[in-house]
C-alpha cells in the first residue's frame, strides 16, 4: 500500500577530525642591530644620534598543510551536521501518521518477486482493499486470477485456475506480515522494531523487523512520497524479496463489509491447512 531528530538506522560513518593545537603569531620586533643611524652628512651641527628603528611588521605566512587539512575537515564536519537532518527524513513518524486515522484503503498494485540472487521470478498485478480492523483482500488479475480474502478470523486463498480454495487461521498467518501492519489497529511498535532508512532517493523510508520469530518474514521496508504510501518491500528468511508498488491509491474510501466475506465457489476443492 508511501527524524532530523530521529534519523537513520543506516548509520552514517563518523567523520574523524584530528585535533591539533595551532600557535598564535605575535608581532616580530626588529633586533637592536637593525636600528637606523643618522650620519654627520644628515645632521652636521649635532653629534650623531642613534634613533630606534620602527618595529617591522611580520610577513604574513601562508597556512601550513596541516592547518589547511584541519580547516577542510572542520568545514566538512560542520556541513555534515547541518545536512544530515535534512537528508534523513523521519520515516517512523510518517508511518505512524499514515496509520493514524486510517479506516480503509484501496489501490492498484504491481508485485515483483525476486530470488535471493536478485533474479526476477514472478510479476503480478491486481487490486488491494483494506477495511480496518483485520479485513482485507487482494484480487490478482495476472498472470493468473487469484483471490486472497481475510474476514477477521480466517484467510482464504482461491486459485481460480486450479479451482482450489485453501484457508487457515488469520492470526497465525499474519504475524510479521504487511497485512498485519496495515490491518491491525494495535500500535505498530507492538509487533515490529522500527528504524529510519536513507536509501538515497526522494522517498521517505522506514524499516520494520518483526518481533516474533514465528514468521517467515525477516523484515519490511516501506516508502512514502508526499505523505502517500508508495512502495512496500518484504524480505523472507530465505532472502527472497517481494516488492509491491502502489498506484491509484485512495485513503478511507467507502467499502462494503460484504467484500470481505468469502463465499465458497461451487465445484472448487476446499482445503483447511491448520
Amino acid at each position: 500500500m508511501n527524524t532530523p531528530s530521529k534519523r537513520c538506522r543506516l548509520s552514517r560513518p563518523h567523520l574523524a577530525v584530528p585535533t591539533t593545537a595551532s600557535a598564535t603569531s605575535s608581532p616580530v620586533l626588529a633586533p637592536a642591530s637593525d636600528q637606523l643611524a643618522i650620519g654627520p652628512e644628515d645632521a652636521p651641527a649635532a653629534p650623531a644620534a642613534r634613533v630606534a628603528s620602527r618595529p617591522r611588521t611580520a610577513d604574513k605566512q601562508p597556512p601550513t598543510r596541516r592547518q589547511s587539512w584541519g580547516s577542510y575537515a572542520l568545514i566538512a564536519l560542520v556541513t555534515l551536521c547541518l545536512w544530515t537532518p535534512l537528508a534523513l527524513a523521519d520515516g517512523i513518524a510518517e508511518l505512524k501518521d499514515y496509520l493514524s486515522g486510517l479506516n480503509s484503503l484501496s489501490a492498484d498494485f504491481r508485485q515483483i518477486t525476486l530470488s535471493n540472487d536478485g533474479s526476477q521470478m514472478l510479476e503480478s498485478t491486481g487490486t488491494f482493499y483494506l477495511l480496518r480492523p483485520d479485513r482485507f483482500r487482494w484480487d490478482y488479475d495476472s498472470p493468473t486470477e487469484q483471490e486472497i480474502v481475510a474476514d477477521g478470523q480466517r484467510i482464504y486463498v482461491h486459485d481460480k485456475e486450479l479451482e482450489q480454495v485453501t484457508h487457515s487461521s488469520q492470526k497465525k498467518i499474519l504475524d510479521g506480515t504487511p497485512a498485519q501492519l496495515l490491518a491491525s489497529e494495535q500500535p505498530v511498535e507492538d509487533y515490529f522494531e522500527l528504524r529510519n532508512l536513507d536509501e538515497g532517493d526522494d522517498r521517505t523510508w522506514v524499516e520494520l523487523i518483526p518481533k516474533t520469530e514465528d514468521t517467515e518474514v525477516a523484515k519490511l521496508r516501506i516508502a512514502f512520497i508526499d505523505d502517500q504510501l508508495d512502495t512496500l518491500l518484504m524480505e523472507d528468511r530465505f532472502g527472497q524479496l517481494t516488492r509491491f508498488i502502489f498506484t491509484n491509491l485512495e485513503r478511507n474510501p467507502q467499502l462494503d463489509y460484504a467484500m470481505f466475506r468469502f463465499e465458497q465457489p461451487a465445484g472448487s476443492d476446499f482445503l483447511q491447512v491448520d
